[in-house]
């Protein structure tokens, strides 16, 4: 399917267009009511509104966009009332930009000891005070009209993707698209909020057929969808396929967000594959171990290698982090001083924003920058066909994530210089 460039779509809370695209990689513009973003779009996860170790002022600086709170903690502290009360989660953490929340669906995953899921909802045993939550579709919109984000999430039924109960993801699917229903029911601020729909399915491709299919019904409600369930430590082939079939069977006309994804090998593939949106806490929680993103992958900061290397930590960075500390000083402070966790969150936020900006450039997403991706994807030769692209792809990314996690080494200097 081709893809319409400087096409306006929307709806009163989200206008949304089609810059550019290059095979199934594009570059779009989400306008909200008090800001615009651009895409693809790396989103920080602030579970409190913020990111851990920076200020909003240094996350601005960085070129951050849009930050992700998380509902279900943000209710428990500080509470939805008092952050409506205050004007909304950006007053409270004094930011200009956008923001997003999801519905508190991911903790059915990450406190799933703490949960017990019903068609009613999921109670959560507090793992702050032992207290008992009882989130619904109802709540978590009026808990997310509350804290007033730009993008809301719909409440969905997560199941981990390594979940080997085949009848979970059938259960969770089906009860993902009635709680839909109640979401865009109990959504009070439709004109300022996009309420995005969320895909679940696990690997299976029927279900996730399944769930695109009748999420298509509910369209005039939904501004945009994620892509959600993944990143949970499925083989790479399986993740592949299901965000190829997803993003090609998701409306041409919506933003699409693939949820729980930071390496950046995953977010070029992804934006190859179609998709514009994606959050992690990757950035943040690997700079806290001393580990920084370089264009080779990682840079562990620790490694005696480090004590007596005066170079910048990526030479070609423009961050501030780069242009005035060597990796002999932060490696002599990464141990002992908060602050050097901070200088290396600040450093591979700008890394990844960085990152969005080069595929920005969509129109030669697959010349020089993406001649390998392209190469081995397979998208222009393919065209539509992607059946044979999550095969390659496996063997590509499975080899870029074992260097990875292995030597650290990527595999993404082959394809973005």
């Amino acid at each position: 399917m081709s893809t319409p460039t400087n096409a306006l779509f929307g709806s009163k809370s989200l206008e949304f267009e089609i810059i550019a695209a290059d095979g199934r990689a594009r570059a779009t513009r989400l306008g909200f009511n008090s800001c615009t973003c651009f895409s693809p779009m790396f989103m920080p996860v602030g579970t409190q509104g913020s990111v851990k170790g920076l200020t909003s002022k240094q996350m601005e600086e960085v070129g951050c966009q849009m930050i992700l709170g998380n509902t279900y903690h943000l209710e428990n502290r500080p509470g939805s009332s008092l952050l409506q009360h205050l004007g909304g989660l950006s007053t409270f953490v004094d930011w200009n930009r956008s923001s997003l929340t999801d519905s508190g669906g991911f903790q059915m995953v990450s406190l799933l000891d703490l949960a017990d899921i019903s068609e009613k909802g999921v109670s959560f045993q507090s793992p702050i005070d032992g207290k008992q939550m009882l989130l619904t579709p109802e709540r978590s919109m009026r808990i997310q009209n509350r804290i007033g984000a730009n993008v809301i999430m719909a409440l969905d039924d997560v199941v981990s993707s390594v979940c080997l109960e085949a009848k979970r993801f059938e259960e969770a699917t089906h009860r993902t698209l009635r709680w839909i229903d109640r979401c865009i029911a109990a959504h009070q601020r439709p004109s300022e909020q996009a309420l995005f729909g969320i895909i679940q399915g696990g690997v299976d491709l029927r279900l996730r057929s399944t769930c695109i299919e009748e999420m298509n019904t509910r369209d005039a409600h939904l501004p945009g969808y994620a892509i959600g369930g993944l990143a949970g430590g499925e083989e790479k082939d399986a993740f592949c396929r299901v965000v190829a079939q997803c993003a090609s069977k998701l409306p041409v006309n919506k933003p699409r967000y693939v949820m729980g994804v930071g390496y950046p090998l995953d977010l070029v593939v992804c934006s190859a594959l179609g998709a514009d949106l994606y959050d992690c806490v990757y950035p943040s929680r690997t700079a806290r171990f001393g580990t920084a993103l370089v264009p080779e992958g990682t840079l562990r900061l620790k490694t005696a290698a480090m004590a007596a290397d005066y170079r910048p930590i990526d030479d070609a960075c423009d961050c501030l982090v780069c242009q005035k500390y060597s990796r002999a000083h932060l490696h002599a402070k990464i141990t002992k001083e908060p602050h050097a966790a901070s200088l290396l969150t600040y450093h591979n936020m700008r890394y990844q924003m960085r990152l969005c900006d080069e595929m920005r450039q969509v129109k030669h997403f697959f010349d020089v920058k993406g001649d390998h991706l392209c190469k081995v994807l397979g998208i222009h030769s393919e065209g539509d066909n992607f059946t044979t692209v999550p095969r390659v792809c496996s063997e590509f990314c499975s080899q870029a994530v074992s260097k990875q996690h292995g030597s650290g080494m990527a595999a993404r200097g082959a394809f973005i210089s």
